[in-house]
């Protein structure tokens, strides 16, 4: 009889993406001449930092395309790419801002997309 295993990879994406989680935090960013924007490099550092806190995995590897600014709704999509490919979209989300800290949640995509061929 033929046992199914995941790999570490889809393992980790499947803790993520478990329950659709959501996680909310915040950080301090640099403040130009009306909102506060995080780059793509510090979003994706945070975002990484809170999944693995979250779901007690090993720091993923996340990419964010571009700088998140600090408006209350804002969203930017973030991806993280595991071990074997496979990608999981992650959206984060500016709840809310507070001078020069920029308060978002994180919310994984329900399902990952497996990897390219």
């Amino acid at each position: 009889m033929a046992t199914a295993r995941l790999s570490a990879a889809t393992w980790s994406l499947s803790a993520v993406a478990a329950g659709a989680l959501v996680v909310g935090c915040s950080a301090s960013v640099s403040m130009g001449n009306s909102e506060p924007t995080m780059s793509a490099g510090k979003l994706a550092t945070i975002v990484a930092e809170k999944l693995a806190a979250t779901t007690g995995q090993p720091k993923p590897d996340i990419t964010c395309p571009e700088e998140l600014a600090g408006k209350v709704g804002n969203t930017t999509r973030c991806t993280l790419t595991a071990d074997d490919g496979s990608t999981l979209g992650v959206t984060v989300t500016v709840s809310s801002v507070d001078g020069e800290e920029i308060n978002f949640d994180i919310k994984a995509d329900d399902t990952a997309s497996p990897a390219a061929s």
